[in-house]
């Protein structure tokens, strides 16, 4: 880690409501994903504040390679691409403890999604086998929490495994589990269900 992402890091803890501290090499970061990485739906940037550093660095890692943000189909992901693919592996690692560094913010995440959360739980059965039975996510099954994820961010991600616009690329191994289990959801009604249930999640 280098030296001006420690100085930065306590510099964030120090003051961490003045926004301005964010150091120059992490702008691009908080111009997409919003101020504290909170997330941005005008722009299809997804909640990093409160995710995990391994999931974070592995997803990096796949836009990096080319087995994320390729597919004609990914829009977002394709502006996304680009961005990874021009860091090398030690400044992915920087952005990581950068978004780790940062104070989780639960009081803002807004719920956007409406569903049968009642079904959604029926349907999340077999999601919880590997991102827990409350979202909470389960690193040895590669798994991210679910719960206090954007939930407009969920249902988009949930209808590009089930179109194949993620999880297609073979060496992406992780996507293909995770395309294949979103076998399960065979309608958007399920998609948004599942997620209203998620958003239950959250507030339990």
């Amino acid at each position: 880690i280098t030296g001006a992402l420690l100085a930065g890091a306590a510099t964030l803890t120090q003051a961490a409501n003045d926004y301005s501290l964010v150091p120059d090499e992490f702008i691009y970061c908080t111009t997409c994903h919003g101020v504290e990485l909170r997330g941005n739906v005008s722009v299809d940037a997804p909640r990093l504040n409160g995710m995990e550093g391994w999931y974070l660095k592995n997803q990096m890692l796949a836009f990096k390679k080319g087995q994320r943000g390729t597919h004609p189909e990914d829009l977002i992901g394709m502006e996304m691409q680009p961005q990874a693919a021009a860091l090398s592996e030690e400044q992915i690692e920087d952005v990581v403890a950068f978004a780790t560094a940062l104070p989780v913010r639960t009081s803002t995440i807004e719920h956007t999604i409406s569903g049968d959360a009642a079904r959604g739980e029926t349907l999340y059965a077999s999601c919880g086998a590997c991102h827990g039975t409350h979202g909470e996510g389960n690193k040895m099954m590669n798994a991210p929490a679910l719960a206090g994820q954007s939930d407009w961010y969920l249902v988009r991600q949930l209808d590009k495994y089930r179109s194949g616009a993620r999880g297609y690329d073979p060496a992406d191994t992780r996507g293909q589990q995770m395309k294949a289990a979103t076998a399960v959801l065979t309608q958007a009604e399920d998609v948004r269900d599942v997620v209203a249930y998620i958003n239950s999640l959250a507030t339990n």
